[in-house]
């Protein structure tokens, strides 16, 4: 009888998907890493940059990180690069440490099926090591190493650890987004009262403060929470879309009423105050009624010290207090970090655009005469009210905020609307090869 001997398998052979496949990812299991919750494959971080040419737009391609280790869903640990093994074992460790800049984890691994090249920005004495297969780390030792690092606390624990709210969509936040909420989360915490997250517009700000809210609710960390804006549509669209899942919790404050047996409230600002006495809802209810506030826009009226708006925080002055802003504002009368400190995370439009999240834009400039020239009122002029204008010359600087000319209004408004039928407004700008000419409105049409 002849004896059969298995052949040892010829590395060089395979495919960087066979390396991990029969090598990397049976040494991360064996270490009680969980396929199910720990381990996730080819995760597109970026969405890939759109370039516009011309009349034509293409998606830039982007890479994959071969794989991505979590603690729990949304908590990431670890990127592993995997590379053929005709490959030096580290070569694959400049993209793996770019991913965990991403996703903000301090372990990077790169492979080529002989072994580890372990980069650790927690380890105080060198900060890559070379380990074999069977001695790559288990989730709770690194788990332990980035806790040390992060300087958690055990009372901290229970709210960082708190799970995501997961619609069962298979909906997961971007590694921005991650890190945005990651981020408020270990503020908040360690006992920060003053969170700050500036993000550009479009990329989710409302979904971040969602799971923001959803994970200390759940947590039972905070337990009332006032949601607060200053335009209806974003409130409804808020309340039945990114807040549907806080169902019967949740109550949108209207007739300047409070009612306190909802425990998630959204609001208005214009619904909580005014100039009179008997405007002011939020006095209906305890300074310490609110055990977090969240301020989308949060650049507009509460920046302001002397704003009307400003008082509703004032108030409820004990509660911690989130602010979402794409565009925070840095002057001499008002300022968004004096109030709520520096940023904890920035998210940037520049960043937007070159992740492929955002569509580049173009700024189509027009200026009028008015605009270029100033403009003066003749001796004794009036407004329509029957007001004398000062005498001086007017500027852009004052248009539309000390002196609105009705005409200059209506010239803008028929500019913007020549320009929006000449480049089809219609169009949709969801896929990339229809992101032509309307992308170029997609910027400013300034004046």
């Amino acid at each position: 009888m002849t004896e059969c001997t298995a052949m040892p398998t010829d590395k060089s052979r395979l495919t960087e998907s066979d390396i991990v496949s029969k090598f990397i990812l049976p040494a991360i299991k064996d270490e009680g890493w969980d396929d199910m919750t720990q381990i996730r494959q080819e995760v597109k971080l970026r969405d890939g940059k759109v370039v516009v040419r011309g009349q034509t737009a293409a998606r830039k391609k982007v890479k994959s990180a071969d794989v991505v280790l979590y603690y729990k869903p949304g908590l990431p640990l670890a990127v592993v690069e995997a590379k053929a093994n005709q490959h030096e074992i580290g070569k694959g460790m400049q993209q793996a440490l770019d991913y965990a800049r991403l996703l903000d984890v301090p372990f990077a691994f790169a492979s080529n099926g002989d072994g580890f090249i372990f980069h650790d920005k927690t380890n105080p004495v060198g900060l890559e090591t070379e380990i074999q297969l069977a001695d790559f780390p288990s989730p709770a030792h690194l788990w332990h190493k980035l806790c040390a690092w992060k300087g958690y606390t055990d009372q901290q624990l229970p709210i960082i650890t708190q799970d995501y709210y997961d619609d069962g969509s298979g909906k997961t936040p971007r590694y921005y987004q991650l890190q945005a909420i990651n981020k408020a989360m270990e503020a908040i915490s360690a006992g920060r009262d003053r969170v700050l997250l500036v993000m550009a517009t479009g990329t989710g700000k409302t979904y971040t403060a969602f799971q923001i809210i959803w994970r200390l609710w759940q947590a039972k960390c905070k337990k009332r929470i006032l949601f607060l804006a200053d335009r209806n549509v974003l409130m409804d669209q808020t309340r039945i879309n990114d807040f549907q899942p806080f169902g019967t919790a949740m109550t949108k404050i209207t007739g300047r009423k409070v009612d306190p047996a909802y425990e998630i409230h959204l609001a208005l600002y214009q619904a909580l105050t005014g100039p009179e006495e008997q405007q002011k809802a939020y006095k209906q209810v305890a300074p310490d009624f609110f055990d977090l506030i969240v301020i989308d826009e949060c650049h507009r009226g509460s920046a302001a010290e002397d704003s009307a708006w400003r008082e509703i925080l004032q108030y409820f002055s004990g509660a911690t207090q989130i602010g979402l802003t794409a565009t925070p504002k840095e002057t001499d009368d008002v300022s968004n970090t004096e109030y709520f400190g520096d940023p904890v995370y920035t998210y940037s439009l520049k960043e937007g655009i070159e992740d492929g999240f955002l569509a580049p834009y173009k700024v189509v400039r027009v200026d009028l005469d008015v605009d270029l020239q100033g403009w003066r009122p003749g001796k004794g002029q009036t407004d329509k009210h029957g007001l004398v204008i000062e005498d001086r010359i007017y500027n852009q600087k004052d248009f539309d905020r000390f002196l609105v000319i009705d005409e200059r209004t209506q010239l803008v408004a028929q500019t913007i609307t020549n320009y929006l039928k000449r480049t089809d407004p219609t169009r949709p700008l969801s896929s990339v090869t229809t992101l032509t000419t309307p992308n170029e409105c997609a910027g400013h049409l300034l004046t």
